[in-house]
């Protein structure tokens, strides 16, 4: 690893793969990467049902596995997936589940079910566990594959008229989600108004995103790679002011529920180790939850092209003398995504994949550190175990992090368009226009019409997914007899 002391690449601010920031730098790096990660991992244990803690440790956990898989070569961080709740929470509320569930786990499960426990039993969560830790042989799979056929073969299948288009979708399908929580929530007839449904919840994620945006744009140097860490500060900081003006009424600060933390193996005072559950055998659970596999595939090499092209990037300005060629490391970025399916499933946490957040803060942020990755991941791990931390980040605004979400989802559909333009895709092309257009209304249609699940001749298909599919399918239709229509035309 080299440090930062290098005075031919002090012009450029950035760190790429295999540089590791001063200690100082590398703990705010990571507490940054932590922060942008955290949401949406503990909101799929939320709405799962999974332990929040439990969740949190297994994505720490992953992660490492995942940086000592791919040999400290591709800066990615794994988290849960939202492409596997409607499978999730289909398998664990099935009468077939249920049917297998003691009466003391059925009462909880109605009580999850009725929402007055935030919880599901642990017997349904064992069994879902088993079909996780199976749809990691679905990626592991693909990258043996991938590492048979070559980097050539992968083109073929995913060309960037595949992956740019999918990465644009994955941010985009996301806006609602970014503008539900930086936007007041609606108020109920004879509710009480607070902060959080008035106009007031706008000053809190416009000063959060105006910020972070203007962090990034004009802070130099060190600083300049802390933008969303600061933009939150700042949104924190005026959620505060509100809170000191208005009281009670005015206070936009989160707790978590109470049953999300509850359980664990043993605790004492702020301490508690999380409550891990081992699988149980459930064929159902296989049939559920893997087929949900494949959606994170296409998903997945997206992200490893828009690695590519950012890193390369820096690696260019920095004058490094070298190619970081991570779209040829494809194959170690699935086989390592399943074994982190494994690993995540195993001790309880829901299935994932490297997390597109992430990505959109390095590019913002300039620092592609695997080691910042890496501490981020042992934080994550120490956080699960101390429940004032895990309470502290929850607790951060729903309007702030709807601020940064603005910015970072946005910032995952640009990464799409830039994979499009560095491979340079020929957009007067009826071919190419066929399958980003049918990829992008596929994928974001199904969003907004079906709530991101398309009813499909019975099968609940996740509309990235099937936007993916279908652009798979289409894009080889339209390439049969490609070669001989472009020999025809060269002669």
């Amino acid at each position: 690893m080299r440090g930062d002391n290098q005075t031919a690449t002090k012009a450029v601010a950035g760190y790429l793969p295999d540089e590791r920031p001063p200690i100082g730098k590398l703990l705010l790096y990571a507490l940054q990467q932590v922060i942008v990660m955290f949401p949406a991992t503990v909101t799929v244990a939320l709405i799962t049902g999974f332990q929040v803690s439990t969740t949190i440790f297994a994505s720490g956990l992953a992660t490492i596995c995942f940086i000592l898989i791919t040999r400290q070569k591709i800066p990615l961080y794994y988290g849960s997936s939202f492409s596997y709740l409607t499978a999730v929470i289909s398998l664990m509320t099935s009468q077939t589940i249920v049917e297998k569930l003691s009466p003391e786990a059925q009462q909880q499960l109605a009580g999850w079910l009725n929402k007055t426990t935030a919880v599901m039993p642990g017997e349904a969560i064992s069994y879902a566990q088993f079909g996780i830790i199976m749809s990691g042989f679905v990626s592991i799979a693909a990258g043996l594959l991938v590492r048979l056929a070559g980097k050539g073969a992968v083109e073929k299948v995913l060309p960037a008229t595949i992956t740019g288009p999918i990465a644009m979708i994955i941010g985009l399908t996301l806006a609602g989600n970014a503008l539900s929580d930086a936007a007041p929530a609606a108020l109920a007839e004879g509710a009480t108004a607070t902060a959080a449904n008035s106009n007031w919840v706008w000053v809190v994620s416009l000063a959060t995103l105006l910020s972070t945006i203007l962090f990034s744009r004009y802070l130099k140097g060190f600083l300049g790679q802390l933008p969303l860490l600061l933009g939150a500060a700042v949104g924190c900081a005026v959620a505060g002011l509100l809170y000191a003006i208005g009281g009670d009424s005015m206070n936009l600060f989160r707790t978590i529920p109470t049953e999300a933390l509850s359980a664990s193996l043993w605790s004492a005072g702020p301490f508690a180790v999380p409550a891990f559950t081992l699988p149980k055998v459930s064929w159902e659970a296989v049939l559920a939850i893997m087929p949900i596999a494949i959606a994170t595939i296409p998903e997945s090499t997206a992200h490893i092209y828009q690695l590519d092209i950012y890193v390369n990037d820096i690696a260019k300005k920095k004058k490094v003398g070298k190619k970081y060629d991570l779209a040829s490391k494809l194959h170690l970025n699935l086989i390592g995504d399943g074994v982190c399916d494994m690993i995540s499933g195993f001790v309880g946490g829901p299935a994932g994949t490297n997390y597109g957040e992430n990505i959109s803060t390095m590019a913002i942020t300039r620092v592609f550190s695997v080691p910042v990755l890496a501490v981020a991941a042992i934080f994550a791990m120490v956080l699960s175990f101390f429940t004032p931390l895990i309470q502290a980040i929850y607790g951060i605004p729903l309007a702030v992090i709807g601020g940064l979400e603005i910015y970072l989802f946005g910032a995952i559909a640009a990464q799409g368009i830039a994979i499009m333009i560095e491979k340079k895709v020929d957009m007067f092309s009826s071919k190419n226009i066929a399958v980003i257009a049918s990829i992008m209304v596929i994928g974001i249609g199904g969003q907004y019409a079906f709530g991101g699940n398309i009813n499909f001749f019975g099968l609940s298909v996740p509309c990235i997914a099937g936007a993916a599919i279908f652009g798979i399918l289409l894009n080889l239709l339209l390439s049969i007899g490609e070669k001989k229509q472009v020999q025809e035309e060269e002669q």
